[in-house]
Formats: C-alpha cells, structure tokens, sequence
C-alpha cells in the first residue's frame, strides 16, 4: 500500500490508532512499576485463574494486529496484488518483529542485574501470531478462516481437557521444560520445570485472538457494525459460559480467554470507531499507536539503561517514594513511575506524529 493510501486509510479509520496507542500505553504501565513489592491489584495480572484490568492489555494488541492485517492487506488482493508477494511481505515483517523481541531481551541480559536471558516475549509472540495470521487472509476465504478458528480452539481445549490447566501440570509447563528450559520466564534448575506465559503451547489461544481480529477487520471495513456488535456479545457469553468447565487463564490464553477477551475487544472497537470515525470525536491515543513499536523498544531499552546504571532506583526513591508515599501510599508510587514512563513515550510520539515520522519494522 502506498504511503497516501496508508495515510487515507489511517484518517478513516483513526479509532484503531487509537485502540492500538491505548493498549501500548496500559502496557507500559503495567510493565514498569516502581517497587514490584507495591503494586494495586488491577495493574497486576491475575495469579493463575481469571483475569484482571492487566490480562485484557495483551489480547488486545493482537486482535487490533490482525485488524491492522485486514486493512492493510484486504484492499490490495481487491486490487488485484499477488497472495504470494503480499505474504513474502508479511512474513518478512513478522521476521523482523521477532527479531526486535530477541534483541530487546539480550539487551535486557546484557544490562538488568540478575536478569537472565529469556526467548519468548511479547514481540515474539507478535511475530509468531503476523506470520500465521497473514497466509491465513490471504490464502483462506473468510469462511474457512471461521473455521480454522474454531477447529483452533476446539484442539486446544481437548489438550488442555487431557493435560491439565493447574500450575503444577498443563500443556505449556511439560512443553516448555522441554524445549526452552532456562531460556523459559521461570525455570527451577532442581527439577528441570520451566514455564512461560509466552511459551509455545499457550501461542495457539494467541493466534485465535488474532485470526478474530482478522475478522473485525474485514466487518470494520465493509461496515458491518451489527457482527462488531453480535461478536462482541457472543465472545462474552461464549468466554464466561467456558469459564466453568475450562478457566478464563491468561498464561495458558485458553479458549475460554480468547473468546471472553476476544468479545471485549471487537465490543471496545465498535464502540470507538462510533466515536472517532464515525462521529469525529477525538479521542486519545492516534499518535502514541502510530508508533507503537518505538514507543514499546524505545521504552524497554531506556528502563534496561535506568537499571544497569542505577539510576532508576535513586530517581525513583528521590523523585517519586520519597514525597509521594507519605501522601498516597507506596503503591501511588509504583504507579506514578509508570505513569511518568507512559509519559514520556506518549511525548516523544506526539513530537514525531505532528512531523509525520513513524518507524515501521
């Protein structure tokens, strides 16, 4: 697509720039707290059932991933652009996503003390999740997309149904230790078990609650606001109706996760481009979400540079618990150095959206 026809499309449809910069914005401030010992409960995500304000931030970016893949690549097969070279395309590009992923966690080895080398992470999952995505688009017609999804989710509950969803035994505990072992967010050198939120099993739930936003994409772009709507409801009741025999789970993204956020993320999109494309109202967030990714980096490698200096720990006890923890608490602390992170990166995106300047990996 060319970058007028990007731009155009981005005026149009602005409430999924919006959606996006929300979701990197309530990323960055769950991922920085400034005392991990204080933390309020709705910044933390849920311990192992259920799922919190925190566990809905993930999910969400994926789904608005696959919208932004419907958008981009829909109005160039309807131009009559090649499936392959559109695919080659994508696959460079989820290439380079998990690229950065890895790169950002050996710099996070590099310079966090006491931080180990980690493979799975959000922007691997990302790319994992691009690279299935986009084929699927570009090769499947949507009714068989609907039903690789459900043949996606059907599998996976059976997995976990013989495998187990406790923390002591589940699919992503026994293939986790296997494969990624210390290299897993959690590894136990006496026994050899290790586990990953973003590990390999759970990376099926994630790619379900991308092929749906595939979906959304193409309802979004031919105005179909009714199946925004009826998706949205149906994922809710579908997500909390599997609560019971098979739990809401974020770490192992089970089925019934995928739909009770998947509902939660078609209804918030339809309810923000009623708002920003539909009515004009501006709503927050367009310049941070146009540069998501920069924003993501950028933000992780100044908090890995904070932490080999030092320097997060006195700017945090001198500049934020030092007057603030007297006066709201050690977890309005934690918080507000969150938010200063948020801050900061919303700043530098709202400089480089008004000089129209977006990285693009």
């Amino acid at each position: 697509m060319s970058d007028s026809a990007n731009a155009a499309a981005a005026l149009r449809l602005s409430s999924v720039d919006c959606l996006r910069g929300l979701t990197v914005a309530a990323m960055l401030l769950v991922n920085n707290a400034g005392d991990w010992s204080h933390v309020w409960p709705w910044l933390e995500h849920a311990s192992w059932h259920g799922c919190n304000p925190a566990d809905l931030i993930f999910p969400l970016f994926l789904f608005v991933a696959g919208v932004s893949l419907s958008l981009a690549l829909e109005p160039q097969l309807e131009r009559g652009r090649a499936p392959d070279a559109l695919s080659r395309g994508v696959l460079v590009r989820a290439a380079r996503v998990f690229a950065l992923g890895l790169l950002l966690h050996v710099a996070a080895a590099l310079l966090v003390p006491d931080r180990d080398l980690r493979l799975p992470g959000v922007l691997q999952r990302i790319g994992v999740c691009i690279a299935v995505a986009g084929p699927v688009l570009l090769y499947l017609k949507p009714r068989a997309q609907w039903i690789l999804f459900g043949a996606l989710l059907t599998a996976y509950a059976l997995l976990l149904a013989w495998a187990g969803t406790t923390v002591e035994r589940n699919p992503g505990l026994a293939v986790d230790s296997a494969v990624l072992g210390r290299f897993a967010y959690s590894y136990d050198a006496a026994t050899g078990r290790a586990f990953d939120p973003e590990g390999i099993v759970s990376t099926l739930g994630a790619i379900a609650t991308t092929l749906l936003g595939l979906r959304a994409g193409h309802w979004l772009r031919g105005g179909r606001l009714d199946a925004l709507l009826s998706a949205g409801l149906a994922g809710l009741t579908a997500g909390a109706a599997l609560h019971w025999p098979q739990p809401i789970n974020k770490s192992l993204w089970t089925p019934a996760f995928v739909l009770w956020t998947g509902g939660i993320a078609c209804l918030a999109l339809l309810v923000m481009h009623r708002l920003a494309d539909r009515r004009g109202v501006w709503l927050p967030g367009g310049a941070l979400g146009r540069n998501a990714m920069l924003a993501y980096a950028g933000s992780w490698l100044m908090v890995c540079v904070l932490a080999a200096t030092g320097t997060d720990r006195w700017l945090f006890s001198h500049a934020f618990a030092a007057w603030l923890t007297p006066l709201a608490g050690a977890e309005a602390a934690s918080a507000a150095w969150a938010a200063a992170v948020v801050a900061i990166w919303w700043l530098v995106a709202i400089v480089l959206d008004r000089r129209r300047w977006y990285w693009k990996i």
